[in-house]
């Protein structure tokens, strides 16, 4: 509601100018011409109204074209005949005691977990089932929700070099000298990989499919995935001997483009848990899901810290998530003179900022590519926590460690750009 209320207050302010630049002109005109008081008051009251009621009429008509087009835009962003429910199994039990019977449900072992997923009509009402299911078990014992889609980043050419080199990771940021070294497990959610791709020609990746399409994209993932373990000189990624455990979840539809489903992203942070990953790389966005926040919070409580994307909205864009929730650390962009990137979103849930404009990467298919965006951030945050979850298992007071070694570029303390400030690596 911020952008709605903000650009509802510019709307009167500028109104307020207007109807006093008139109010001033009828005084100045009346004193000229020596009419009375009482008949400027008259004529100014009469002015006025007609002019406040058209524009108010011209704001609400803008107000309403505002609203119809984010529900068409979230309408894009929500599986419409399909609705998931997510609780430990003695919960399922009770509900099917109460005549609550679903066709698919797939056990989540390493969330502990099962997950219910549910075809309905476009009548379908969620409110209500989500009512009479707490009614049965509690509100706390279960999550009921859509299926809503997330999207990933994508390249930004205006931001990039003219030959399309860019700059290679490493060239961005200071590393320690043993990271070339450390054998780190670092899980990623993102589209699927290149694995012919020179860049990997000596990387340690396992990958599993959360989607049905036999050929999904994976420009996107591709890039991700060089910019941790990157073999290839001319693009060496930061943790080169990192093992990648890389969860493919994007499809791609004429419709919607690229997307991934709630159902896919859980099911990806359940498999990652189970492959015992410190961190978890997410480089996508989208609209808030109770299912996804509560596999967010059983990921941190297994000791697995999940590092998003903050979004590519713009400065005056809305909370995007998984970034947003409490559990997760929500990364920023910034170029290679440590500004922000200009299409980066801002909001107090923003908690670190990293490289992350004209970064070279490895295009899927062969070659290289440049892009920018927060998605090209996430990667160097994610690297330095794995290499801090070594030293320092508590994610608490590893999360402590990163953000007081950041070096605070915008104002003083944490602040809605740069969160804690600029990652340095320890």
């Amino acid at each position: 509601m911020f952008s709605i209320s903000a650009r509802l207050q510019a709307k009167y302010s500028l109104h307020c100018v207007t109807l006093g630049a008139i109010f001033a002109s009828i005084i100045f005109v009346g004193i000229t011409t020596g009419a009375t008081a009482q008949e400027v008051e008259d004529q100014v009251a009469e002015i006025v109204s007609e002019a406040t009621e058209e524009r108010i009429e011209q704001a609400m008509e803008d107000l309403l074209d505002d609203i119809e087009s984010r529900i068409s835009e979230d309408s894009l962003r929500i599986q419409t005949d399909h609705w998931l429910v997510m609780a430990e199994a003695d919960v399922f039990v009770q509900l099917e005691e109460e005549g609550y019977l679903f066709d698919r449900v797939s056990e989540l072992e390493g969330l502990g977990f099962l997950l219910a997923e549910v075809a309905a009509p476009a009548s379908f009402d969620l409110s209500a089932t989500r009512s009479g299911i707490y009614e049965v078990i509690g509100g706390d014992r279960a999550d009921v929700d859509l299926n809503h889609l997330y999207t990933a980043g994508v390249p930004d050419p205006g931001d990039a070099s003219a030959d399309l080199a860019g700059l290679a990771p490493r060239e961005l940021l200071s590393l320690p000298t043993d990271l070339s070294d450390l054998s780190l497990r670092i899980g990623i959610i993102d589209s699927s990989v290149d694995h012919t791709h020179d860049a990997f020609a000596d990387a340690s990746i396992t990958t599993r499919r959360f989607v049905d399409n036999e050929a999904p994209p994976n420009f996107h993932g591709t890039a991700i995935a060089s910019i941790i373990a990157g073999n290839d000189p001319f693009a060496l990624g930061l943790a080169p001997r990192a093992e990648l455990f890389a969860a493919e979840v994007f499809d791609e539809t004429v419709e919607q483009g690229e997307f991934a489903s709630t159902v896919s992203l859980i099911k990806a942070l359940n498999w990652l848990v189970t492959q015992q990953v410190s961190v978890i790389n997410i480089s996508l966005a989208g609209p808030p899901n109770r299912l996804l926040e509560t596999a967010l919070a059983r990921v941190r409580e297994r000791g697995v810290i999940a590092i998003a994307a903050a979004g590519n909205g713009g400065p005056m864009a809305q909370p995007m998530y998984p970034a947003a929730y409490p559990q997760v650390v929500a990364v920023t962009a910034t170029d290679a003179r440590g500004r922000a990137f200009r299409l980066a979103n801002r909001g107090e849930y923003v908690d670190i900022a990293a490289p992350g404009v004209n970064v070279r990467h490895a295009q899927a298919g062969g070659g290289y590519a440049a892009s920018s965006g927060t998605s090209y951030a996430v990667p160097f945050v994610t690297v330095a926590v794995a290499r801090l979850l070594r030293v320092n298992t508590e994610p608490a007071a590893m999360l402590d460690a990163l953000y007081a070694s950041a070096v605070d570029v915008g104002a003083p303390g944490r602040d809605q750009i740069y969160g804690y400030g600029q990652l340095q690596f320890q």
